[in-house]
């Protein structure tokens, strides 16, 4: 556990290293206040350790951390104008302090931010981080924009959502891991078993995103509580719940969708998913995609200790809900 103290002390450091101009105050204020907000910087992390894995040290992996983690700030806080979300890590979104058009220029000076991190690194890797970098950062605008689409859509699947949270938060988590393994000068078995077990891991991290939102504590996850619900989002919780309704469970879903108190929405919708054993069907889904993830980095071919990855994994795994 020590070394994810370091870890996140490290980048804390390095994060508030990170200057801004003073001028314009609107663009730039809005920066240094989500940055501050914190989270569990566990992207970054990811390229560190995946560095560590293959021998490399963090200040050799620090800027390609920095630059998965100023993207992912980036993308949360379009990612909050879109959904209207009033909380990002128990604190107003930027959005909600200032305006939408604030927050999409202070976003947008985050994305060139991450790309002037990116290019710190040595020539000699520059242009395969490039790569992994760019394929990325367009599978998550991808998956950005099938979560929208899905708003309009009745018939999405289970098969539908899991490949939009693989393309909107998943892909990132592997790149972050495979930035770190390109640096360390891994083979291309070893990128693609360590890119695969990132995937797979954020897969089922976001499922359990999903079933926090419902079932986790608001102080605890930072969020509105029962926020997917109130928007009328269409997560795998919702999808479980229509998938295994009969039709008088199916018009209860309609119904509840069209709740005007918040509470009783809530309610109403733990009630429903409770007789349909959704969580429980959830669970089982997520844990499958622990167990995808753990088989890749057990197929990873190094003689290098696996512990400080495998510590990352177990503590991912153990978020309540």
């Amino acid at each position: 556990m020590d070394f994810i103290k370091e870890y996140n002390l490290f980048l804390e450091i390095e994060i508030e290293n990170i200057k801004f101009p003073s001028t314009p105050a609107n663009l730039y204020d809005p920066l240094s206040y989500f940055l501050t907000l914190g989270g569990k910087r566990m992207r970054p992390m990811a390229t560190l350790i995946a560095g560590d894995l293959f021998g490399v040290s963090i200040e050799n992996t620090k800027y390609a951390a920095l630059a998965v983690e100023l993207f992912h700030n980036f993308s949360l806080i379009h990612d909050d104008i879109m959904d209207k979300a009033p909380l990002r890590r128990g604190k107003e979104t930027v959005h909600q302090k200032w305006n939408d058009n604030i927050a999409i220029l202070s976003g947008d000076v985050l994305f060139v931010k991450a790309y002037e991190m990116l290019a710190k690194n040595d020539i000699k890797y520059l242009g395969e981080l490039l790569k992994c970098f760019n394929r990325t950062a367009i599978e998550v605008c991808e998956g950005q924009q099938l979560d929208m689409d899905f708003e309009n859509r009745d018939n999405v699947s289970l098969d539908d959502y899991i490949n939009m949270i693989r393309l909107k938060t998943s892909v990132l988590l592997g790149a972050a891991f495979e930035m770190g393994a390109i640096i360390g000068e891994a083979s291309e078995e070893n990128i693609n078993c360590i890119y695969s077990f990132g995937v797979n891991l954020g897969i089922a991290f976001q499922i359990q995103d999903d079933l926090l939102d419902l079932y986790g504590e608001s102080d605890k996850v930072g969020k509105q509580k029962g926020g997917d619900v109130l928007a009328n989002k269409k997560t795998i919780l919702s999808i479980l719940a229509k998938s295994n309704a009969d039709n008088g469970q199916l018009n209860e879903l309609r119904s509840i969708q069209n709740e005007i108190d918040n509470d009783k929405k809530i309610k109403r919708t733990l009630d429903l998913f409770d007789l349909l054993e959704v969580k429980e069907k959830c669970i089982l889904i997520m844990n499958e995609y622990y167990n995808k993830a753990q088989k890749s980095l057990n197929d990873l071919n190094i003689n290098n200790s696996k512990d400080n990855i495998l510590t990352l994994f177990k503590i991912l795994q153990k978020r309540e809900y």
